[in-house]
């Protein structure tokens, strides 16, 4: 999520198109975290899970690509401050927001393990990621192996390692080990096929048709193996993950020419912070709606869950940049960083790092 710079980096420095992606992506996460919600709770499925099975093969994948696009331009940037900007970076927001959670969690956790089971869980969660932060988690990870291995190893082969481990679907019950093992592939081949994918993206961008042509044959193969069952078989999961990547990419430039530009770009600038607090509104939203029995449509019940999943973080954001109160839920303090640029200057404010 930290594709492209930070929240407070001036427009004209960022690439439009890959904010908009980023929006894009993020609501796709809301939409399945608040459908399958709704689906267990009420033991049905609604029209809803019909667009997130549609979903699953390139949502995640394309987070993951875009987050690796602009590491080229920062990944022989002095170790410290690369430390600070990709790895301490997301382990602040999520230590801040595991510990959010579990406070909240910590009674149903309690009640079902007693206090000291749920303490050891809480404790757990620092090596084993805890529910939806899973994926900042990892981020920090592939931020930190690829520091490792660049210049030291072949890109070709940690290429063909990391396309491997997807393949081999590894199941060894370890959020961890699997995500690592099913996501990494896609976060390098952000990184190192960076000018190849702007390419395609700047085509589409100049030629409507193609763009169009290309969305049109992805999405009916995509279709095909999603609900003919195939989508998750070794080798097609890779193939379907980086066609939907570029799909999204694609649709995302064409997307970048309409009225939704602001809006997406708006919350792909700021994907984090829907990522980091769209459960509460979520599971609250959920509730309520179930227990009124006022709208009995699951599909639509999901769909509300989900514009409250993407709408109430964006509110308690733009509280806290407003107030001043409670931004450190948002952006990271000065006290939380290790390169403390503002020292160079004596009495210079101190800097902060916003959350995207």
């Amino acid at each position: 999520m930290d594709a492209a710079g930070t929240a407070n980096t001036p427009l004209r420095t960022r690439v439009a198109w890959v904010d908009v992606a980023k929006g894009f992506c993020i609501i796709m996460v809301v939409m399945m975290h608040s459908t399958l919600g709704v689906e267990k709770a009420v033991g049905a499925n609604g029209w809803m899970n019909y667009v997130v099975e549609f979903a699953r093969p390139f949502r995640m994948p394309d987070f993951f690509m875009i987050a690796g696009l602009f590491l080229s331009a920062r990944i022989t940037a002095p170790l410290r401050l690369y430390v600070d900007r990709k790895i301490l970076h997301f382990a602040y927001f999520y230590v801040l927001w595991l510990t959010i959670q579990f406070v909240l969690k910590a009674p149903e956790f309690a009640s079902d393990y007693g206090w000291g089971g749920a303490l050891l869980f809480y404790l757990k969660s620092f090596v084993e990621p805890f529910g939806t932060l899973w994926f900042i988690y990892h981020l920090a990870i592939f931020f930190a192996v690829t520091r490792l291995v660049h210049g030291r190893v072949p890109a070709w082969l940690v290429w063909l390692v990391a396309a491997g481990l997807e393949i081999a679907h590894i199941n060894t019950g370890s959020m961890l080990i699997d995500e690592f093992a099913s996501r990494f592939v896609y976060f390098y081949t952000g990184f190192i096929l960076a000018d190849a994918i702007f390419r395609f993206a700047d085509r589409a961008d100049r030629h409507l048709l193609f763009g169009v042509g290309y969305l049109a044959v992805w999405s009916a193969l995509n279709a095909a193996c999603v609900f003919g069952g195939i989508s998750k078989l070794p080798g097609i999961s890779l193939g379907l993950g980086f066609a939907g990547a570029v799909a999204v990419c694609t649709f995302s430039v064409l997307l970048a020419k309409t009225f939704v530009l602001r809006p997406l770009t708006y919350l792909g600038a700021n994907s984090i912070v829907v990522y980091l607090a769209f459960f509460l509104p979520m599971v609250v939203t959920r509730s309520i709606l179930l227990k009124l029995g006022v709208i009995t449509d699951i599909g639509t019940i999901s769909l509300l869950v989900t514009a409250a999943g993407v709408i109430g973080p964006v509110i308690l954001y733009e509280f806290t940049r407003r107030t001043g109160w409670g931004t450190f839920l948002f952006v990271r303090p000065a006290w939380a960083r290790i390169d403390q640029p503002w020292r160079s200057k004596p009495g210079q404010k101190a800097a902060i790092a916003p959350a995207e």
